[in-house]
């Protein structure tokens, strides 16, 4: 379908992240939204000279069936959740995902404030996070983040959607998770116990070596070399009047098991750990699933569904559950009973 949005582009100093619901009946304001996006960007950004605002728009799978007819992308399934043993990763209600990011945040403010104004009155906005660059991209627990991404034709492959599914070629899937640190928990642990919980050093960003590095080490937990590749473009956020400092992990990928399967790692445990131990400091409190359709989708967006189609595809319970069988979700903030075998 032509060229991605711009998910493979380089980490910027500002970001906002928009993720919406959809009201009753307010699909057709949301695709004249959609189909004006990339104008409205084009806009702001050309009044911001140097700012280098983009937006990358993703759409959740129920969304998908309201807003679409036709073809549905083959991976699109609601996040289903993860209840560990000690920690959980509850899924939460989301429909459309804003990823608006550039080199200043008053240019991000502009295109987030012009979303919210054309979504009035048929969307609601469930979060706004507000994303920032701190110091050498290290997130607010001190370390680095996003070293192991992958780079040039590897990066394409990791989260770009190949010809295994023809019709949203060089689409995307993405996982958002908002984390909240425990910062007075995390420093009064020492530097050399927080790199063993991390599985890197602190200043340096090096990998510990196998014999240093815990099995329960973030690291050693979401071990790419195992799992596969994802493209993160995880940002801190906080407020300093609210007490919440956190980040926003941001997954994108080729295909959402790869993601889903270092969550339900992390939550769930392994043969050789009960769960990440950096959960012991980072509290999950959202988590959706979207597709990031190519950037040519949105110039000519698939028909609408019929009503009565759009009623089929929709449960009788009154906040549109759908089972697909491998995953059950909803509207709520309901966590998935996933269980580790």
């Amino acid at each position: 379908m032509g060229e991605p949005q711009p998910i493979l582009d380089p980490l910027t100093p500002a970001a906002i992240f928009l993720v919406v619901t959809i009201d009753e009946g307010g699909e057709p304001v949301v695709r004249d939204l959609l189909a004006d996006l990339p104008g409205l960007r084009r806009s702001i950004g050309f009044r911001v000279p140097g700012a280098g605002l983009t937006c990358v728009t993703s759409i959740g799978s129920a969304a998908f069936d309201r807003l679409f007819a036709g073809p549905k992308p083959a991976e699109l399934h609601e996040f289903p959740g993860y209840q560990g043993e000690k920690h959980q990763a509850p899924a939460t209600p989301g429909d459309l995902l804003f990823h608006i990011k550039g080199e200043t945040q008053d240019a991000c403010f502009e295109l987030a404030m012009t979303i919210g104004d054309r979504l009035a009155g048929a969307a609601t906005i469930v979060d706004q996070t507000v994303g920032f660059r701190y110091f050498e991209q290290r997130d607010l627990l001190g370390f680095v983040d996003g070293t192991e991404n992958p780079e040039g034709t590897q990066a394409l492959s990791a989260a770009l959607i190949g010809e295994e599914d023809p019709e949203f070629t060089d689409g995307s899937y993405v996982i958002v998770q908002k984390y909240l640190h425990t910062l007075g928990d995390w420093r009064a642990l020492s530097v050399e116990e927080q790199e063993r919980v991390i599985g890197r050093t602190k200043l340096e960003d090096f990998e510990l070596s196998d014999a240093e590095k815990p099995a329960n080490s973030h690291v050693a937990v979401n071990d790419q070399d195992e799992l596969g590749t994802i493209v993160r473009a995880n940002m801190p956020f906080g407020s300093v009047r609210d007490g919440e400092f956190g980040t926003y992990y941001v997954a994108y990928s080729a295909s959402p098991a790869t993601s889903e399967k270092m969550l339900e790692r992390m939550f769930l445990g392994t043969d050789e750990a009960a769960y990440d131990r950096i959960l012991d400091f980072s509290t999950a409190v959202t988590g959706t699933l979207f597709f990031t359709p190519p950037a040519g989708f949105f110039d000519a967006l698939p028909d609408a569904p019929a009503p009565a189609a759009v009623e089929a595809r929709e449960s009788p319970s009154s906040n549109g559950v759908v089972s697909d069988g491998a995953h059950s979700t909803s509207g709520s903030l309901s966590i998935g009973t996933l269980k580790r075998s």
